[in-house]
């Protein structure tokens, strides 16, 4: 087991490089100069070579393209990311940090609801299979997965807030600012684990040890739970785990939405600015928290299946 994490922390390692390279070769690419943007920023009255040339020159970008990304990967190792160009008074980690914690208490509160919600549902849905709950949800299931976030927000936003005047349309501060961006984040996962853990208790509900445990005249509540619902839940969780840097990622949209001061916003008003550097650590840190977490849920379900540890 020992030699199995060792391996996959060595293979982790080659995988943020390829991340980190590929985030600055996309942002290299973009076509504006980030010389003239940082001019335009400041509001520069004549632009002029002399003057590109010169912040060129501040900023490292007449420096070799592979230079200028062994500088820019040993900066985020030591937690220098760069300068903001919109405000250079703020650098990108500062920036980050100030949004970061918005966008984990929308994730987290989204990632409750999922669990709330989904394993409940899905647990009756696959007791009374083909019953009128099961085929309600199942409805509901196949309407809320072709639902683009930011329609199901808007759609909340309009019968919830609007209408019904119930909770506020936008900003944040409060728990019921919260409410209605978290329920929109989670609304496509629950669909996704309410199918999966559904499926999954199906499947073991055709195995022997349940068929073994009727014989013995286990009570059904305890069939269910202690062993058809925890075997289930064995192979949800790499999913789950995994839909956790999703839920962070796909705050982008929702918290546009609802004017929710995190990532996201920064994100979009970053793209909008051509405030490069951001743009860039943010790819950075999406695809880092996505290889941390799959190490992560991967390891533990190594451990917690006996199965996969002999294999391991």
């Amino acid at each position: 087991m020992k030699r199995y994490v060792i391996h996959r922390l060595l293979m982790a390692i080659p995988l943020l490089l390829a991340i980190s390279f590929v985030s600055f070769v996309f942002i290299s690419l973009i076509p504006s100069n980030p010389a003239e943007v940082v001019l335009r920023i400041q509001q520069t009255p004549i632009i002029t070579p002399e003057a590109i040339a010169q912040i060129e020159t501040e900023l490292g970008l007449d420096k070799p393209f592979l230079a200028r990304y062994g500088d820019w990967v040993l900066g985020c190792l030591k937690g220098d990311f760069g300068i903001s160009y919109v405000n250079p008074a703020r650098t990108v980690a500062g920036e980050l940090c100030r949004s970061l914690p918005a966008t984990l208490q929308l994730a987290a509160a989204s990632f409750v609801i999922v669990l709330v919600l989904s394993v409940p549902i899905g647990f009756f849905c696959a007791v009374y299979k083909d019953g009128w709950f099961d085929r309600l949800m199942r409805g509901i299931i196949f309407v809320t997965t072709a639902m683009p976030a930011y329609w199901a927000g808007l759609l909340l936003m309009w019968g919830i807030s609007v209408k019904l005047r119930l909770l506020p349309t936008n900003g944040s501060g409060t728990l019921r600012h919260l409410i209605l961006p978290a329920f929109t984040v989670a609304l496509s996962y629950i669909s996704t684990y309410i199918r999966l853990i559904r499926n999954n208790m199906l499947e073991n509900m055709k195995q022997d040890y349940v068929l073994y445990a009727n014989v013995r005249g286990l009570p059904q509540c305890s069939i269910l739970v202690r062993h058809i619902l925890k075997n289930s839940m064995h192979t949800c969780i790499v999913a789950m785990g995994m839909s956790i840097p999703q839920m962070i990622a796909g705050t982008i949209v929702v918290e546009n939405v609802f004017s929710w001061p995190g990532l996201g916003t920064l994100c979009i008003s970053s793209i909008f600015n051509r405030d490069l550097p951001i743009i860039q650590t943010y790819v950075l840190f999406i695809g880092v928290l996505f290889v941390v977490f799959n190490l992560i849920f991967d390891i533990i379900q190594t451990v917690s299946d006996p199965r996969l540890r002999r294999e391991g």
